[in-house]
């Protein structure tokens, strides 16, 4: 298996180096920036999109929108690790050396990668966190998918990831958050409905305005789907 991509005809390795010749064709600050949003930066940006999708969830729509939706947000990170749990025996089995090792004349922005490159952790990670969001509101989720796109780019870019390993990671990503997502949700969503019944965690799921808005409004155990009643009509849409 280490040697999937040793030939330089493969495409796997043009493309690797197409994409990582970027980086040479670059200045020196730009590859430091890229260095940064590859290793921390965009998993910091969606860390942020599940904020404020979350922040967004809790104020429009009805309880039972917020109550799906913010089942649906507790899920991504599970899925997130969920997924790097399964990576850890595929990269064992795999054992595919990271390409720096294999291949001359790479520019590889980030020293010390002495683990096995597939599947990518940071792929499979944004992948399963931009799945799972997905999974709570569409409009949000599409921009994380995004910053998922971006976050594998970037792993090529840097020269620690062959395109291959990338797209592995995003595929164990989406299989992880969208096949275990209706059993998960089966077990949120009353779980999260319970706090919205709370006193002191109801803020957690409904802001204090929104809950004034719409008194009385009945705390009902909303049916665990995927693309739930908070995707679907676009009243939480990112322009909202």
């Amino acid at each position: 298996m280490p040697g999937l991509a040793s030939d330089g005809s493969n495409p796997d390795v043009s493309l690797l180096y197409d994409i990582n010749g970027l980086a040479k064709a670059a200045p020196p600050w730009f590859d430091r920036v890229m260095e940064f949003v590859g290793e921390y930066g965009i998993m910091l940006a969606m860390a942020l999109v599940v904020l404020w999708c979350w922040w967004s969830v809790r104020r429009r729509g009805t309880l039972a929108d917020s109550v799906s939706a913010v089942a649906g947000l507790v899920w991504a990170p599970l899925a997130a690790g969920v997924a790097l749990l399964v990576n850890i025996p595929i990269r064992g089995f795999v054992e595919r050396p990271r390409p720096f090792k294999d291949h001359q004349g790479l520019e590889v922005l980030i020293a010390g990668k002495t683990d096995f490159s597939f599947v990518s952790d940071h792929a499979t990670l944004a992948m399963a966190l931009g799945v799972g969001v997905f999974v709570a509101h569409r409009g949000f989720g599409l921009a994380a998918i995004g910053l998922a796109l971006a976050e594998g780019f970037a792993r090529v870019y840097m020269g620690v990831h062959y395109p291959t390993d990338v797209i592995g990671g995003f595929a164990l990503g989406t299989a992880i958050a969208l096949l275990l997502a209706p059993p998960a949700l089966a077990l949120l969503t009353p779980l999260v409905s319970a706090v919205a019944r709370s006193g002191l965690g109801v803020r957690l799921v409904r802001s204090r305005r929104a809950s004034e808005r719409r008194r009385p409004e009945a705390v009902d155990i909303p049916e665990p789907r995927i693309g739930g009643p908070a995707t679907g009509s676009g009243r939480n849409d990112l322009a909202a």
